[in-house]
């Protein structure tokens, strides 16, 4: 292109373009010598036509790459599959510590004992010749049924090094659909522990392509026989191990386009669908965080969020790159607090249920204390927050007086921490990195982007948003015109978030039509999630194409943005948020926190006999309504989005009573039908004027 040309339409492109804030002064407009186009470079992401020529702006990509999206590790572009990943770490940081268990084979709990990333290379290559001694055939569906525990990993790593298909089987989402993935994906082994053998013995007779399930933590003796019924062999990890061992084979590595793993989501209704991810995919992704993140062989990992999710998942493969450590929890949630003094780790990666709590124990923690230790946190929290946000370095004597004891719960080492799976209130994220004092970094993302789709920038200091996009894929807001959200819309652009490039999945397994209503022509994944363009290219959620409702008046609701609100306050353990079309205002169902519920009524002198009475007493309802009423003030709810009426309830919304999806979303027509007599009830004893 002409010099001269290029330097008119750059000066008119310019003339279209808003300032941007002093935070970004960095940002400006480059040419792409290479395609004869322009990239429209806005802080942290990248603004491109989506046709070369005649495309509307409306394309966005990371600023850090902006010109093509990132499927390998720049420095590293041999390394392609799951399996390249593991052999790069095991040459690399062979007699690093790499996973780490409390739990010893007897169950008592000690301290961490660990297995270097030699050891793990050992012992997965033993099983994986364990599986072709068994005459497992390459490309099997190998299924995961256990909670995080170094052998997961192994397991995992073996399908890599020997071509299977990794398969885990939520520990929580049911023997039905248990079930039902393991005859959709033809697994043909499981890897479970005593406690899901039990659960697959009572259906073993309708896995029709299962020949072998392996016993994590067993010992032979106690293995049942199923051959002669179905042809099951049961043994036990030891002696595949074993077996593997006395039979090596050398590793079998998958090509990158090979699919790594199905990984089945469950939604609010219908059957789990199941997500294929390739190598590549997941490889790409974990490849386009790595342009902004910098971990090491000294940074050690607590994984307790669930495997089998990929979140966790993706972060594995992460850590490995790096050569960090990777300690496990023993298993119970309870106990977490326990396991991080002991591990002290330098990386946390939670969901906001996890962090909301957090910030919910403190507040109250030093409400409760009063008179002098609550003048001094606040002190401390005021003159912090004040430094910070003027760009100064904080007080280092109130890290000593104060926030160095809320740092030790997480072990005293944290250095950065991430958020996923559901949005996570602003004010929750300030405060947590006021306390801690640390990188806290908020994303987004789907088990059908291989994860991270946009995460926070280090550095950037503005909240409320889950950044720019990741280097591997490409974002566009598409118009949602029943919802009056256009990409037209100003100040910002607002619409369906679509996104296409290398982390995208390749469909959904042995199902097309489900595949197609989410991926069109253009290879654009739909998400169903509504989101808009802040300045500076940062992404915001703010709504949801799906689970959104009218009320009787015509004002559409989002419940699950109001429940996230409602969720900081101080009585509400969860929280469902209920309306129609038939009815003008909201009503929730609420779980309440029995400890600050039996405080709260200490402190008014309450007398009951059980917290069922006190549940049902006027003057805790209105008490949990008052203080959900404040907690909506501070978050700028509309009057409408305010519930009116409350029931408060003592069983948590849980998995066991059909309440909650695996990844703890409430499962909504579920929740209507279980608590249709209090939804009515509330209804029936609203003020005429605000329940019609």
């Amino acid at each position: 292109m002409d010099p001269l040309v290029a330097e008119r339409r750059l000066r008119a492109i310019t003339r279209h373009l808003s300032p941007l804030s002093d935070d970004l002064a960095s940002s400006h407009i480059s040419t792409n010598l290479t395609a004869g186009e322009f990239v429209n470079v806005q802080g942290y992401s990248a603004v491109l036509p989506e046709k070369l020529q005649t495309g509307k702006w409306n394309v966005y990509r990371s600023a850090r790459s902006p010109l093509k999206l990132v499927d390998r590790f720049p420095n590293l572009p041999e390394v392609r599959t799951l399996h390249d990943n593991f052999v790069y770490a095991v040459e690399k940081f062979r007699d690093y510590r790499y996973l780490g268990t409390r739990v010893r084979p007897d169950g008592t709990i000690a301290e961490y004992k660990w297995m270097t990333y030699g050891e793990a290379s050992t012992s997965r290559a033993a099983i994986g010749s364990g599986l072709i001694y068994h005459g497992i055939p390459q490309g099997s569906s190998i299924g995961l049924y256990f909670i995080n525990r170094p052998e997961w990993i192994i397991v995992d790593h073996a399908c890599s090094a020997y071509s299977y298909v990794s398969v885990p089987l939520y520990d929580t989402l049911g023997p039905d659909a248990v079930e039902f993935i393991v005859n959709h994906a033809s697994v043909q082994v499981i890897f479970c522990v005593p406690q899901t053998l039990s659960t697959l013995l009572s259906f073993a007779s309708k896995l029709t392509s299962v020949r072998l399930i392996v016993v994590v933590g067993a010992v032979d003796e106690n293995m049942p026989s199923l051959q002669s019924t179905n042809g099951i062999e049961v043994i036990s990890f030891s002696k595949l191990q074993s077996e593997g061992q006395r039979s090596l084979q050398p590793f079998r590595p998958p090509k990158h386009e090979d699919m790594a793993t199905i990984c089945y989501t469950s939604g609010t209704t219908g059957t789990p669908k199941g997500v294929v991810l390739t190598h590549s995919s997941l490889i790409a992704n974990v490849a386009g965080n790595s342009l902004s993140v910098d971990f090491g062989p000294s940074d050690v990992y607590m994984s307790y969020l669930p495997l089998a999710h990929i979140y966790e998942r993706v972060n594995q493969i992460g850590l490995v790159h790096y050569g960090a450590a990777v300690g496990f929890y023993q298993g119970d949630n309870l106990k977490l607090i326990d396991d991080l003094a002991v591990l002290r780790p330098t990386l946390f990666a939670s969901v906001p249920r996890l962090y909301n709590r957090i910030y919910a124990g403190i507040i109250n923690a030093v409400k409760e204390s009063g008179g002098l230790k609550e003048r001094l946190f606040n002190a401390a929290f005021n003159s912090k927050r004040g430094a910070l946000l003027n760009g100064k370095s904080p007080s280092p004597i109130w890290e000593k007086l104060v926030f160095n004891k809320l740092k030790d719960k997480l072990g005293g080492r944290v250095r950065f921490m991430s958020s996923g799976a559901s949005p996570l209130s602003p004010d929750v994220m300030e405060f947590l990195r006021i306390c801690f004092g640390c990188d806290i970094l908020e994303g987004y993302g789907m088990t059908e982007t291989s994860c991270v789709i946009s995460v926070m920038d280090l550095g950037d200091k503005v909240i409320g948003h889950v950044g720019s996009p990741n280097p591997s894929v490409e974002i566009k807001l598409v118009d949602v015109p029943e919802m009056n959200y256009t990409s037209d819309d100003v100040p910002y652009p607002r619409g369906e978030i679509c996104v296409r490039g290398y982390s995208v999945f390749k469909g959904y397994y042995k199902d097309e039509a489900q595949t197609r209503e989410v991926m069109d022509e253009d290879g654009w994944l739909h998400t169903g999630d509504i989101g808009l363009w802040l300045p500076g290219g940062r992404l915001k959620i703010i709504d949801r194409k799906k689970n959104i409702f009218k009320l009787a008046q015509g004002e559409y609701i989002a419940p699950e943005k109001i429940e996230n609100v409602y969720a900081k306050c101080k009585f509400v353990a969860q929280c469902f948020v209920y309306g129609d079309s038939f009815n003008s205002s909201l009503v929730a169902i609420v779980c309440v926190e029995p400890d600050v519920l039996k405080s709260w009524a200490a402190s008014q002198g309450i007398k009951y006999d059980d917290l069922g009475q006190l549940v049902k007493d006027p003057r805790a309802l209105a008490a949990v309504l008052a203080e959900m009423d404040e907690v909506g003030k501070e978050a700028q709810l509309r009057g409408f989005e305010f519930v009116k009426a409350v029931t408060l309830v003592l069983e948590p919304f849980t998995l066991e009573n059909g309440l909650l999806t695996p990844t703890f979303k409430i499962k909504r027509p579920q929740a209507k039908a279980y608590f249709a007599k209090e939804i009515a009830d509330m209804y029936a004893q609203l003020p005429q004027s605000e329940a019609i």
